[in-house]
């Protein structure tokens, strides 16, 4: 029992998600100012936050990675897990949900959130994450609480359940009204707000509120209901029970109001959290764990520190870890944990171990990985399946010294262990590596981590598009190879027939040697020479859809060779490729684009300025207020296209690019391709 006599059940685990810039890590600061783990508040803007302590979340003041933070409240322990609120970072919140027991969702009543908050409710809702709605920046609010949940509302599939009602005084909001508890309140800046009379002008306005708030309960309720209808005033204790019961069957949203940056209604979310929220056994069945068998932890985040090396962030699912303790992957691999720490922010605190719904973090474990949850049995449990988006963007990276080619890879590896909503990509032919991400600051965070964290510094540019050239006639070219240098000499002679495949048929070889005039041996070279021929054209780009036909040649008994038929082989493709009308091939997308339906149209648009051909548009399915817009489009115009896209959609649309056909390119944006080409080279 508590020390307010209600019951509690261990540690918990809860999310802080929200749309971007809504005050997740003011909320942090003052939670860990309220809670007595720091000695004040620290401000976002100054770069004085405890939970944005890496360098690229203070450069560009913003969350770029999920940050952990363990309170004490009532003693009992409650692990906050910041999470970044960009549509670009989001791949932290999505491998952090499946530890949480609830998440509060910080908010501010601004309509132009409202996608994102949609998107993040999604989140929560697929997963069945109790959650509650902190409705911040109270403080500034110009709007009535109730105007603002119908604008909210459209968001959530679940019911906004107002919890508090705002006081107003000379139209600035004061205080609140608990309506479970039926208290009035007085904000005081970061401290606890005073307890006062309801007035009898707000009397009405409280009573109003709480039978609505009452009638959404008992919608789940029959006693409830019954208790209403005969006008009776339930117990205080029946209502808490009914809406900590409905929280967790994700019945409800209930909905608190405070100022994070003021500290105000944050004792109160403690409370609620400490008296409603779930525990570690509704994350228990969410995964499907059994509570029997050997100790087991999820691991919901991996860092790499400057210093300190590998962190797993883990959430102890059953039992208890010690440390030293050795440990099991879904693989069979085995290591032995160097540290058990508690963490806030960047501080850790050493411990001798972490018992059933801790969160923690393992030092130096190398075997572990996102995703995964460890057990110190024999048989792990299957991995936890996380969904991850799509690449929309991505640039080609270079060393900027020819030594940390092998840091590069490393530094590479490392950061999609941390996040992976990154994607590495080494094309073949040319050996580029090529970083994809979620958007332009989701890499402009890469690069700077890779310098920072990793120690190697990179150029960066545009990837190249998957140009190819073809021809559109056909041509009989002969290639004569003879070299004499005293001794053994050189000599090799093809004629090849060259004429062009239909679209999509890639590169064919044929034999139509006759009579032995090149000997049999020496065939498998000639389509080594001419496949190396056509890795590149008169116009500088890889050749397709070309047939080579070998019809005719000739040989020496002492002087032919396997090199002398590949440089023949080569010498006829390149005599004979310039008479066959060669044309500029570009790969073409199909492109799917989602955005909310107030941006279909500025989508169109976009996409129509960069060559895109729109098939159609069509509501998104199970998405209230959202559109999919189809398009056919060139690869080379897609680069930065999510830049124009999420600036036409409050940063929430996204899309997903796949091949479709190589299409080709004629007159002046040819001539500017190839030109540009020549000039790279």
């Amino acid at each position: 029992m508590g020390q307010d006599g209600r019951p509690v059940s261990g540690p918990r685990c809860i999310a802080l998600v929200g749309p971007f810039q809504s005050g997740k890590t003011s909320l942090l600061e003052a939670v860990l100012a309220y809670s007595g783990a720091i000695p004040r508040a620290g401000k976002v803007e100054d770069g004085t936050a405890i939970g944005d302590s890496s360098a690229e979340a203070r450069a560009h003041r913003m969350s770029t990675e999920m940050n952990v933070a363990t309170v004490d409240f009532f003693g009992d322990a409650y692990t906050f897990v910041d999470c970044p609120g960009s549509v670009e970072f989001l791949e932290d919140m999505r491998r952090a949900l499946p530890a949480v027991d609830a998440a509060v969702i910080v908010c501010e009543p601004d309509e132009r959130k409202v996608p994102a908050l949609q998107q993040i409710l999604r989140l929560l809702e697929d997963q069945n994450i109790p959650r509650f709605l902190f409705l911040n920046k109270i403080d500034k609010a110009e709007a009535r609480i109730r105007d603002a949940l119908e604008m909210l509302q459209p968001a959530s599939r679940t019911p906004l359940l107002v919890r508090q009602i705002p006081v107003w005084e000379n139209e600035i909001v004061t205080g609140y009204i608990d309506l479970a508890l039926e208290r009035a309140f007085v904000y005081r800046e970061h401290a606890e707000s005073n307890v006062v009379d309801i007035s009898e002008g707000e009397r009405i306005r409280q009573r109003e509120a709480r039978y609505a708030m009452l009638e959404r309960l008992a919608d789940h309720d029959d006693d409830l209901l019954e208790t209403l209808l005969e006008d009776l005033e339930p117990p205080k204790d029946r209502v808490f029970d009914d809406l900590s019961k409905e929280l967790k069957q994700g019945l409800i949203v209930p909905v608190l109001l405070g100022s994070a940056v003021r500290g105000n209604g944050v004792l109160r979310l403690l409370k609620a959290l400490r008296h409603e929220a779930p525990c570690i056994s509704a994350m228990q069945v969410r995964n499907g764990v059994e509570d029997d068998g050997d100790a087991a932890a999820y691991v919901l985040k991996t860092v790499h520190t400057a210093h300190g090396g590998k962190q797993s962030i883990v959430r102890i699912v059953k039992g208890a870890i010690e440390d030293g303790a050795t440990v099991l992957t879904q693989d069979g691999a085995k290591a032995r944990l160097a540290a058990v720490q508690r963490l806030t922010g960047a501080a850790s605190v050493k411990l001798a171990s972490a018992a059933r719904g801790d969160t923690v973090a393992f030092g130096r474990l190398d075997i572990a990985r996102t995703g995964q949850i460890l057990t110190t049995g024999g048989e792990a449990p299957p991995e936890v399946l996380v969904d991850t988006p799509e690449p929309v963007f991505g640039v080609t990276l270079s060393t900027r010294e020819r030594k940390d080619d092998v840091k590069l890879s490393a530094g590479l590896a490392k950061l999609v262990e941390e996040d992976p909503s990154y994607r590495v990509v080494q094309t073949g032919d040319s050996g580029e590596i090529r970083l994809d991400g979620q958007g332009e600051m989701h890499l402009r965070v890469a690069v700077e981590r890779l310098e920072s964290r990793f120690g190697v510094a990179v150029h960066t540019r545009a990837p190249r598009v998957g140009y190819q050239e073809t021809v559109r006639s056909k041509t009989s070219a002969r290639g004569r190879h003879r070299k004499q240098s005293g001794g053994h000499g050189q000599f090799g002679d093809v004629v090849l027939e060259i004429e062009p495949l239909p679209r999509g048929e890639g590169i064919r070889f044929e034999d139509k040697i006759t009579g032995g005039v090149v000997p049999r041996q020496y065939i498998p070279s000639v389509e080594k020479g001419v496949r190396d021929a056509l890795k590149e054209g008169p116009l500088g780009f890889p050749v397709t859809d070309v047939l080579v036909r070998l019809v005719d040649g000739s040989f020496h008994t002492v002087d032919s060779s396997d090199a002398a038929f590949q440089a023949a082989g080569r010498i006829a493709i390149a005599e004979g490729l310039p008479q066959c009308a060669p044309v500029l091939l570009e790969p073409m997308m199909r492109v799917d684009v989602v955005v909310p339906n107030e941006a279909t149209a500025r989508v169109n648009a976009i996409l129509s300025a960069r060559r895109g051909q729109i098939l159609g548009f069509e509501a998104r399915e199970n998405w209230s207020g959202w559109d999919l817009v189809q398009a056919v489009m060139p690869e080379a115009e897609i680069g930065d296209m999510i830049v124009e896209i999420r600036s036409a959609s409050a940063g929430v649309g996204h899309f997903t690019a796949r091949f479709e056909y190589m299409a080709e390119l004629v007159g002046r944006p040819a001539d500017h391709v190839i030109a540009s080409r020549h000039a790279a080279e």
